[in-house]
């Protein structure tokens, strides 16, 4: 049997995603990198203790492969948010249900969880999103249209929001 957790680490059209999971669900999830090494890093220390499990991601790999090529693709994944806060699960389901090519704003999110205040608390719980692409927190914009901030930089946000036929900032 393989040791806890599992990780794959594979090339699309737009670079190196490495995916970690635990018995319980994805744990983490990677913009494209230029080398499999820098995916695999992103993946943290947990990864250091998980074993190469390409067989255990059923066509998840293909998913992301086909997501990278500008389809439309459903990621409907069992997660495993353990080490996430009552607040960030909040936050991450609620930008799980933004449409894929449509935005919303941190705003949005922050009423969808019933705290229409915690715009600016919503937006530093999606930049700990560990679940790229999969939680799209890419999809929160600002309020006036602007992009508002990204983890993987405002230039992989406005790739991915055109490669989805989002916005075409």
């Amino acid at each position: 049997m393989n040791k806890e957790p599992r990780y794959i680490v594979f090339k699309t059209d737009m670079g190196w995603v490495g995916i970690l999971a635990s018995i319980r669900g994805l744990l983490a999830a990677t913009l494209p990198q230029p080398t499999a090494a820098e995916a695999r890093e992103l993946l943290g220390a947990r990864v250091d203790e998980a074993t190469s499990s390409p067989d255990a991601f059923n066509n998840l790999a293909e998913r992301f492969k086909e997501y990278y090529s500008g389809r439309k693709v459903a990621f409907p994944d069992k997660l495993d948010l353990t080490g996430a806060t009552p607040f960030q699960r909040a936050v991450w389901t609620a930008a799980q249900r933004i449409s894929y090519g449509e935005t919303r704003s941190y705003r949005w999110v922050a009423e969808q969880i019933s705290n229409p205040q915690a715009a600016r608390a919503v937006g530093q719980a999606l930049s700990r999103n560990p679940l790229a692409i999969i939680v799209p927190c890419h999809r929160v914009v600002a309020s006036d249209g602007g992009l508002g901030g990204f983890g993987g930089g405002l230039n992989m946000k406005r790739h991915l929001l055109r490669l989805e036929g989002g916005q075409n900032r």
